[in-house]
């Protein structure tokens, strides 16, 4: 638990918008996550703007509208409009060698796939739970800066700017177009600031 004390007030709140977006991404919001995205300040950042906007989208939203979005984002007949995986992203398949890197990643670290899960690790709902595991320390000790920064940039920073901006920009996208602004401008400032920690 000391460890945990240890951890900067700012990598918490990194790790919060990780976990926000692995929860928006693995399943529809229920009405409790609506009721707290309601709950959301705006500012005049990118991100703030972004906040607001997820804000509003949830005043309006049901969790039987964003059930049918997602399913229609993400599952679809056969496949949904957007393909939520690394493999897919950088190599037009699924279940490709960006898949393999982070399951070696993952072993390095100790990390095994939950057992009552059946997507492939490389999810961007996965992704961002396993970065927000490091950050905190969920898995071993919080995972140093140098280490995180290898991490976002072998298995989060090489696609999921491209997933985010595709979410935002989908043709069914109401709900979720927020979310992928959000996730758009908070995937910049990460690349920013481990690019100037460097």
């Amino acid at each position: 638990m000391a460890q945990r004390e240890e951890i900067l007030e700012e990598d918490r709140y990194r790790a919060q918008f990780y976990r926000l977006f692995a929860g928006l991404l693995t399943r529809a919001p229920n009405e409790d996550l609506l009721t707290q995205l309601r709950g959301l300040d705006g500012d005049d950042t990118a991100i703030g703007q972004a906040m607001g906007a997820l804000s509003a989208a949830a005043r309006s939203a049901t969790p039987e509208t964003t059930a049918d979005e997602f399913q229609n984002l993400f599952i679809g007949v056969g496949r949904g409009e957007l393909v939520p995986f690394a493999s897919f992203y950088l190599t037009g398949f699924l279940n490709e060698k960006p898949l393999a890197r982070l399951r070696q990643d993952m072993a390095a670290h100790g990390v095994e796939r939950a057992e009552d899960v059946t997507e492939p690790e490389d999810h961007i709902a996965s992704v961002c739970e396993l970065m927000a595991g490091f950050i905190l320390g969920d898995f071993e000790e919080p995972m140093p800066l140098s280490q995180q920064s290898d991490f976002f940039d072998r298995h989060i920073g090489s696609w999921a700017p491209k997933f985010f901006e595709d979410l935002e920009n989908a043709k069914t996208s109401e709900f979720y177009k927020p979310v992928g602004a959000l996730g758009r401008a908070f995937m910049e400032i990460e690349t920013t600031a481990f690019q100037m920690a460097a």
